[in-house]
């Protein structure tokens, strides 16, 4: 049930999302975080796209002899 955090995705000493007694407003996202954030989002797109490129390239049917490759 309970997974570790994966290694530089979650900063749990900066992580101040968990509420206080008797608070009822959320926290605000700093500049840092959502600089952050931004960053962690270009990075799993860029991985996807790369693993995306792999995979095309595996499903790739075989060109057929007598016909010149791509």
């Amino acid at each position: 049930m309970y997974d570790a955090p994966k290694q530089g995705l979650q900063d749990v000493e900066q992580d101040n999302s968990k509420p206080k007694w008797k608070q009822a407003r959320k926290t605000k996202l700093t500049l840092k975080q959502i600089r952050k954030l931004r960053k962690m989002n270009d990075v799993r797109n860029y991985e996807r796209v790369q693993n995306l490129k792999k995979i095309r390239k595996q499903y790739t049917p075989a060109p057929a002899e007598g016909q010149p490759t791509l």
